[in-house]
């Protein structure tokens, strides 16, 4: 049996219209109208178990709706899911003790007190015996390096630290599935490696169904074989990250500071100049030769600074909108 598997699963929500104005609102009061806005539109899904894929899309695409709905913290409008072999939404405790949702902007952790506190709690909720308990929490402590970290009140943890301990909290049950909402957002580029390499340690040791979005294509890029992606609660893809990256981001980014004024005429034998003002240039160079590309910059110009980015999440989804002509 798949891991997760949806057929036309759908949400709407009501919406409250107001006219403008003081009047607007005294008519509000009584008189209250509302729209339907559909977030996720009749989904069909399925992912095996020990998948580890990419769900990719725009602010306000529907993923974290469609996650909300899979973990059972959202009832559908229309539409079937099975996780686990659960009815997410009916929330039986033998489902609930298999999963975790992980947010990136939001916390379990008590703010006030030491990480190890929380850890406890879980304990108690998931009904851990103490050698179970000790031997999951040594051995997620040390992938995650928090030994100086779970005695100090989370109040005086780095963001880094918080989402280590974040991610500690929510796995010391060994769950089956993994719901990542942006786990690497808002953290610098060490720490988000250090969080990627977990994710996939866990996965190869645990054999657990991992689904992760992300506006960061570098997460994807490093962790993902599959992705899926959504624009406007439609699934725009499902497919292999090769063949979307062929097909959708055959380039990358070089962007450069040179140390004196260059005439951007000159960059576009190198690749396609996205931008430019004589400082600072961006190029788009095709992904096979972006190492000849950037090798030729730092022989022919003064470059006093040159990094390589990933095409963002966000230009992907709006080329495949636009050739899907939806």
């Amino acid at each position: 049996m798949p891991a997760i598997q949806t057929r036309a699963l759908t949400k709407d929500y009501l919406v409250a219209e107001k006219e403008p104005g003081l009047w607007g609102s005294m008519r509000a009061l009584f008189h209250r109208r509302y729209r339907a806005t559909r977030a996720v539109n009749a989904i069909d899904l399925t992912v095996q178990e020990g998948e580890l894929v990419g769900f990719l899309g725009a602010n306000g695409a529907g993923k974290t709706t469609t996650l909300k709905m899979l973990s059972g913290l959202l009832t559908p409008t229309s539409g079937q899911a099975l996780v686990l072999g659960h009815v997410p939404w009916k929330r039986q405790p033998a489902f609930q003790r298999q999963f975790s949702l992980v947010m990136g902007q939001r916390t379990q952790l008590w703010w006030e007190i030491p990480a190890q506190e929380t850890f406890r709690l879980n304990q108690a909720i998931y009904g851990l015996g103490e050698e179970e308990f000790r031997r999951n929490c040594g051995e997620l402590v040390e992938l995650l390096e928090l030994q100086e970290c779970v005695g100090v009140p989370v109040k005086k943890l780095s963001l880094g630290q918080r989402m280590r301990a974040e991610l500690a909290a929510a796995l010391l049950h060994k769950p089956k599935l993994l719901l990542l909402d942006e786990p690497t957002l808002g953290l610098d580029v060490v720490m988000q490696k250090k969080v990627r390499e977990f994710i996939r340690e866990y996965n190869r040791r645990n054999k657990a169904t991992i689904l992760l979005t992300s506006h960061n294509m570098d997460d994807v890029v490093e962790l993902c074989p599959r992705v899926l992606i959504i624009e406007r609660g439609h699934l725009l893809y499902d497919g292999g990250l090769a063949q979307l990256v062929a097909r959708y981001a055959d380039h990358k980014t070089i962007n450069v500071v040179f140390d004196r004024q260059i005439e951007p005429g000159k960059l576009a034998a190198l690749g396609t100049v996205s931008s430019a003002d004589g400082l600072r240039a961006a190029l788009e160079v095709p992904r096979a030769e972006v190492s000849k590309r950037a090798a030729e910059l730092l022989m022919t110009f003064p470059v006093a600074d040159l990094t390589i980015e990933e095409v963002p999440v966000d230009d992907i989804v709006r080329r495949i909108f636009t050739r899907e002509g939806r």
